[in-house]
């Protein structure tokens, strides 16, 4: 449940990003949150403005359902989108909330690399999320680690590439919706592939 609710923001932005005209001005979200819109860029103001609502609300369950509290990592991308949705919508320029999706992957993927010296048990923060799963050496765990940071830092560049690179942006809020999840699932489908003589027993 929690890991569907998590794709509906998304789902909306990619439906308001296809479906709205580039020049509607007059759109009933840029009017509820009185912006007088772009030249030729309101899809992405109004998918902007989806987001952020859509986030508010899923997250808002969120916070419900788990009892009155986010993880760390929810309340990160929840503050990012606002920060960033909300600056692209008070200047009216889409390239801050593509920029977003980027800051966001580097940001986990210094997570990734500096979490071997914070915390407790000064582990990897990879060996944290998997540690009941795999059964690895210390130099597998740091390996597995900087696989995990080298993604979110591939990541990264290809929403680099296409919000501001490839056929100047025409395809980013497809990669944006759909293809960070390809390549996301994609990794982790080849991770566990390789490391399946890893796995522990049920038993253990």
């Amino acid at each position: 449940m929690k890991a569907l609710l998590d794709f509906v923001p998304l789902i909306i932005f990619f439906y308001l990003y296809k479906t709205v005209d580039p020049t509607d001005t007059q759109h009933p979200l840029l009017k509820l949150i009185g912006s007088a819109g772009g030249a030729d860029n309101n899809n992405i103001l109004v998918a902007t403005t989806g987001l952020i609502i859509s986030m508010l609300v899923v997250y808002g369950a969120l916070f419900v359902f788990q009892k009155f509290r986010l993880d760390k990592q929810q309340w990160f991308v929840l503050f990012m989108t606002v920060i960033f949705g909300g600056i692209t919508l008070m200047l009216s320029d889409d390239f801050y909330i593509r920029l977003k999706a980027a800051i966001l992957n580097l940001v986990f993927a210094g997570a990734f690399l500096v979490s071997p010296w914070f915390g407790k048990d000064r582990k990897p923060l990879i060996q944290r999320l998997f540690d009941p799963i795999l059964d690895l050496s210390e130099k597998g765990w740091k390996n597995l680690n900087f696989a995990w940071a080298a993604m979110f830092v591939v990541m990264s560049c290809l929403h680099v590439f296409f919000a501001f690179l490839f056929h100047g942006g025409k395809y980013w809020g497809e990669f944006t919706a759909f293809g960070d999840m390809i390549v996301m699932f994609s990794f982790i489908i080849i991770q566990f592939i390789i490391l399946r003589k890893h796995f522990k027993s049920p038993d253990a």
